[in-house]
């Protein structure tokens, strides 16, 4: 009997080993998580038989260390959740390993060819956060766009007199102030809009416009009330100018909620102009919230999607497909799909990779220990065979 509780205890601890074996080999692997081999005892009712292995535990919630490639496709997770990735046969796995790069097709995938899963975008950059499906990267150049919105905010000193001589662009004594910023026509060409602001009476001020030096329309009064702020809203300015060259006119609406007349100087704290000249891709980057842009030499970054993370009512009980791969199972409950940042989702950190979650000191001792129980139990069935020797001889 105590040779074949011995046997089941062998057998026992060569799993163990195996696991502990496995563990320290992946040591270095991203993403995976280190597992442990359970036992349990065997009994024929009240008559002890020996030990059997009951099934293997992976530590799936424990995170690894985050390490820094500087590469813009590496991501790691800081906190809860999986990356969501689609094999070519449609198969959907789960995991912490966030090793990703480009197809041939610009398609986000991993090592394997899986598609890495998020929230695509329209033809116009707009986020279809109701969809899920394979990440795709836009190829190709990013063409030019006009300037059609400009939003200024800026502080008129409310200290200024009222100029002594009528307007004039080129008599810098004839207005309080002016800024100018840069736009782009149809084409991508730089154009400057230079605002010139007058004050004409207590708590009112003309605004002059010129593009590249030539007058827009007629000026537009800006009337503030005794708080400083604008006495009522004035909406969007419309500046049309026809350019030359070919473009197309440029139409900008002016926007100037937010300024302000106080006692201080000149400032502006807001000038955001849209448009840009033509670009060329140079890269993309992801951001925190699993954002997914793609940046060009002009300076811009066009949206292309965002990652979406999973999790589980029980992420232990997810089944184990590699070391660093898991697909759901009842035991898990169903995926539960979020953006990064969000709730019990972690966020991303681009440029990073999750380490294995392998502590090597507590393996080695598990390895020492498994030695031990493997001698002992050699010891039992040595033993065992010299009794079993001795009672023959006896006879």
């Amino acid at each position: 009997m105590s040779f074949n509780i011995a046997l089941t205890g062998l057998s026992a601890v060569n799993e163990q080993l195996n696991t502990i074996g496995n563990n320290i080999a992946n040591s270095g692997t991203v993403g995976f998580k280190s597992s442990r081999t359970d036992f349990g005892s065997l009994y024929a009712e009240s008559q002890a038989m020996g030990v059997e292995v009951i099934g293997t535990t992976q530590s799936i919630s424990q995170g690894g260390a985050l390490t820094t490639t500087n590469r813009d496709l590496d991501l790691a997770i800081s906190g809860g959740g999986f990356f969501v990735t689609r094999a070519s046969n449609g198969d959907v796995a789960y995991t912490r390993a966030g090793m990703f790069g480009t197809d041939k097709d610009s398609y986000l995938t991993n090592s394997l060819g899986q598609r890495l899963q998020g929230y695509p975008t329209d033809a116009t950059g707009n986020l279809q956060t109701g969809v899920v499906g394979d990440l795709q990267m836009k190829t190709g150049g990013l063409p030019a766009k006009a300037t059609d919105e400009l939003s200024f905010v800026a502080n008129l000193d409310a200290n200024q007199d009222v100029p002594a001589v009528a307007f004039d662009p080129q008599v810098a004594d004839s207005y309080n102030s002016t800024y100018t910023t840069k736009v782009f026509d149809s084409q991508g060409k730089e154009h400057t809009l230079t605002q010139y602001f007058a004050k004409t009476a207590d708590n009112s001020w003309q605004a002059h416009y010129y593009v590249d030096g030539a007058a827009l329309a007629a000026p537009q009064p800006l009337t503030f009330d005794a708080n400083g702020s604008l006495a009522t809203p004035i909406g969007t300015v419309p500046l049309t100018v026809t350019l030359g060259g070919g473009v197309a006119p440029l139409n900008i609406a002016l926007d100037y909620t937010g300024t302000s007349q106080y006692g201080s100087e000149f400032n502006v704290t807001g000038n955001r102009a849209t448009g840009y000249a033509a670009g060329e891709q140079t890269g993309m980057s992801v951001e925190k919230d699993g954002k997914v842009y793609a940046t060009y030499s002009n300076g811009e970054r066009l949206l292309q999607g965002q990652v979406v993370l999973a999790t589980f009512a029980n992420a232990e009980g997810l089944k184990n497909i590699s070391g660093t791969a898991w697909t759901e199972t009842a035991a898990s409950g169903a995926a539960m799909l979020g953006a990064p940042g969000i709730g019990q989702f972690g966020t991303l950190a681009s440029g990073a990779l999750e380490s294995s979650n392998v502590d090597l000191t507590q393996q080695l001792v598990g390895l020492m220990e498994g030695q031990r129980n493997y001698q002992a139990n050699t010891q039992v069935i040595s033993t065992n065979k010299e009794l079993t020797q001795v009672l023959f001889n006896a006879l």
